[in-house]
């Protein structure tokens, strides 16, 4: 059971980690988009993403010093424990001890517009590439053709048994899954004004935090998310499909 989160566009780098590191899979086609990326001025940068002047600036920069690391540095850290924002804050993938990590780098995948796919111990140099971005490279004229079966296969070649807890931009790059394979889309809904809906930031933090309830309870059978009840969420199961477990939280 291979567990996919998105990324962050929100990064920390001051964690101090100095224990076992992986590399990213496929940092021969990060560097080849990073080549291009590099060629482009910030003014170019701000439109193709939709950044203030700073941010593109910032990106420019970090385009320019980016590198295929191997090793853990300052700027070079693993993927899990740099990424932030709701998702992240749900997960709080700080707290994990060796034997969480452990579940974590094999049945945890990050997504990624620069990385493809990143397991949580991958060092990851900063940036910003959301999977969104019309990036023409190589003949692609996005990134979901530059990825093209890439992620997929790497991501289905763990189990054919996925919970995506992605968001929709990211769950694209999978592209068509196999029949065979079995995709949990675990949905959070919250009760604030007498009715039952998915509010963004909630929804957010609720699938780091049921990726978090997968990793710490080694959670190996679909079937066991139904247990999920991390911050007032239950499973409803009248709600539910086998595909799409509903979870519903009353303010």
């Amino acid at each position: 059971m291979i567990t996919v989160l998105s990324p962050a566009k929100t990064l920390d780098y001051s964690v101090n980690y100095t224990d076992k590191h992986t590399v990213p899979s496929f940092l021969p086609k990060s560097s080849q988009l990073v080549k291009t990326l590099k060629a482009k001025e910030p003014s170019e940068i701000a439109s193709l993403m939709g950044l203030s002047d700073k941010l593109a600036s910032l990106n420019f920069d970090r385009y320019q010093s980016w590198n295929a690391s191997k090793k853990l540095s300052n700027t070079a850290k693993p993927a899990l424990l740099v990424f932030k924002g709701d998702v992240y804050q749900g997960l709080q993938a700080e707290d994990f001890n060796k034997q969480d990590m452990t579940f974590a780098q094999k049945h945890l995948r990050i997504l990624s517009g620069l990385y493809g796919a990143l397991k949580p111990l991958d060092v990851m140099k900063p940036y910003r590439l959301e999977m969104g971005t019309k990036l023409q490279i190589n003949g692609s004229k996005n990134l979901y053709e530059f990825w093209g079966d890439t992620v997929r296969d790497s991501v289905l070649s763990d189990s054919n048994t996925l919970i995506n807890l992605a968001s929709n931009e990211y769950y694209k790059v999978l592209g068509n899954i196999a029949e065979n394979a079995n995709v949990i889309s675990p949905v959070f809904k919250d009760n604030t004004k007498g009715t039952y809906k998915i509010i963004s930031f909630y929804a957010k933090k609720a699938r780091g935090l049921m990726a978090r309830f997968i990793v710490q309870n080694r959670i190996k059978d679909p079937a066991d998310l139904s247990a999920f009840n991390l911050e007032g969420y239950k499973f409803s199961k009248q709600d539910s499909t086998s595909s799409q477990p509903v979870f519903l939280r009353k303010h």
